[in-house]
């Protein structure tokens, strides 16, 4: 947990959480590393403390709560980052991707919808959950936050799709409308754009354009499906892409989160096609684009916060069971959960490609 923003991730003894009506109690397996949750770590995304962090998790469910009948004690399962509550407007319109509770309740308080947090010190004192609060062996989520796995997916490695892969169907399908044959651009061969890539490899896409600005992410982005790279180093990434396209592509996603490369994400844009945001930028950041050429080449410019939960993870399961997608190629970093700090100071500094995993049943 962290104490406080800035303050070191710390291993502290909490209660047992006990789930209540339409939640599930997991057994945490695994829980990813993400770049939000080190916003938050470090004060750049506003949230109260003392938090325990970790939005990405899998498991075996624990117990359920009265009311849920779609997973049982004993499943392996999924979580996700997004939790809906299943009852505000957005969920009951089929939108739960922006549930309107979770962003008001759990993103600004920590809690779950009843108003209180699941964790408690030893001393009996809240702990605020940034989602379900995952870096921990045990937690609570909404029963619509948790999806069963197939049996043949490693439990561990498919914790990623909570986040990481979510986020990237999320991006592709329903806001990219991705066609088989479809020309995608992605910014940022972090864990999220790298996951873009193997998901849109995994849809059908034809061409499949990684930009970033090292050569190991640029490498591993191939390995996981991209046909072609660009070095933004190398010269304009912009030119580079309109090059290789022919004008643009039908789809960029940006997972940087960067006013610079939001604003080249809108120029290697397609006339008709769609520029998708996904990076998520620290507070108050604000980016500028050229308005005349988005509106002449009619390119819509959206953004993509994940996916729904339970269809979508249950669609990835289905890509992973079939062995169409593979989680485990992108995590290349496992610690157990006392070095978690580590794992996230080795995220900040950039040394960690693809996705790290912190893995509850490992030992130092």
């Amino acid at each position: 947990m962290v104490r406080a923003a800035g303050a070191d991730f710390r291993l502290e003894e909490l209660r047992r959480p006990t789930p209540g009506p339409g939640e599930v109690l997991l057994r945490i397996a695994a829980c990813g590393v993400c770049h939000t949750d080190l916003h938050v770590q470090d004060g750049s995304l506003a949230f109260r403390f003392p938090a325990t962090l970790g939005h990405e998790v899998s498991g075996t469910v624990e117990e359920v709560g009265d009311g849920v009948g779609h997973v049982a004690v004993g499943d392996a399962a999924v979580g996700a980052f997004i939790m809906p509550c299943g009852r505000c407007r957005m969920c009951t319109m089929d939108r739960e991707e922006i549930c309107e509770t979770f962003l008001s309740v759990n993103r600004r308080y920590g809690t779950l919808y009843d108003g209180t947090t699941r964790l408690y010190d030893a001393d009996g004192d809240p702990v605020w959950m940034y989602s379900m609060g995952g870096l921990a062996e045990y937690a609570v989520l909404p029963a619509l936050a948790v999806a069963p796995l197939p049996a043949s997916a490693s439990l561990a490695e498919c914790a990623i799709l909570g986040c990481a892969f979510l986020t990237a169907y999320g991006a592709l399908v329903h806001v990219g409308d991705i066609g088989t044959g479809a020309t995608v651009v992605v910014l940022g061969s972090g864990g999220v754009g790298l996951s873009t890539i193997a998901t849109a490899r995994a849809l059908g896409a034809g061409t499949i354009i990684a930009v970033d600005i090292t050569r190991e992410r640029l490498a591993a982005a191939v390995e996981l499906g991209a046909t072609a790279t660009v070095d933004a180093t190398s010269g304009d990434p912009v030119d580079a892409v309109r090059e290789l396209t022919g004008g643009g592509a039908e789809i960029v996603v940006e997972a940087v989160g960067q006013p610079r490369t939001v604003r080249q994400a809108t120029e290697m844009t397609a006339a008709g096609g769609r520029c998708v945001l996904v990076g998520i930028a620290p507070s108050g950041v604000t980016a500028e684009f050229e308005i005349t050429p988005l509106v002449r080449r009619k390119v819509q410019v959206l953004g993509s916060m994940g996916g729904r939960p339970l269809p979508d993870l249950t669609a990835l399961g289905r890509l992973v069971s079939e062995g169409a997608l593979d989680p485990g190629a992108l995590i290349t970093r496992r610690f157990p959960l006392e070095e978690a700090g580590t794992a996230y100071r080795l995220l900040g500094e950039g040394r960690i490609i693809g996705r790290a995993l912190i893995e509850m049943g490992a030992s130092s």
